[in-house]
């Protein structure tokens, strides 16, 4: 777990939880680890725009902070699978209202003109 030392000031228990799920893609694995255990296959094919070893990278880091649970089988291939740990579960709320919140905001953004569009009727 990080162990960074977040001072009793407004703002730093926000500070706090961000540094938990920074980043592209480590909020879109917690999403994703919503469903239920998964290999890391799946997490891979279900997010076509991470590399190995980004999503790699993101898995340790949220494993480190007790976000993720990693269960490694010995079999051949070794078969690695993925699970939100209490405290990742925790997160559920706070994933589900990002999700609903940039569902709402990209609709808003495919009514609204486009900046070139706004631009040129300002000038005019």
């Amino acid at each position: 777990m990080k162990r960074q030392n977040f001072e009793r000031r407004p703002g730093c228990a926000v500070e706090a939880a961000l540094d938990l799920i920074d980043g592209k893609w480590k909020g879109v694995i917690l999403y994703h680890l919503q469903a239920g255990t998964q290999r890391f296959g799946e997490l891979r094919r279900r997010m076509p725009g991470i590399t190995q070893r980004m999503l790699t990278k993101q898995l340790r880091a949220l494993e480190d902070d007790g976000l993720v649970i990693r269960k490694v089988y010995a079999e051949v291939p070794p078969r690695v699978e993925y699970t939100l740990s209490e405290l990742g579960e925790s997160l559920r709320p706070v994933i589900d209202i990002l999700k609903a919140w940039g569902e709402g905001h990209q609709a808003r953004q495919s009514c609204a003109p486009a900046p070139a569009a706004a631009k040129k009727k300002r000038a005019a």
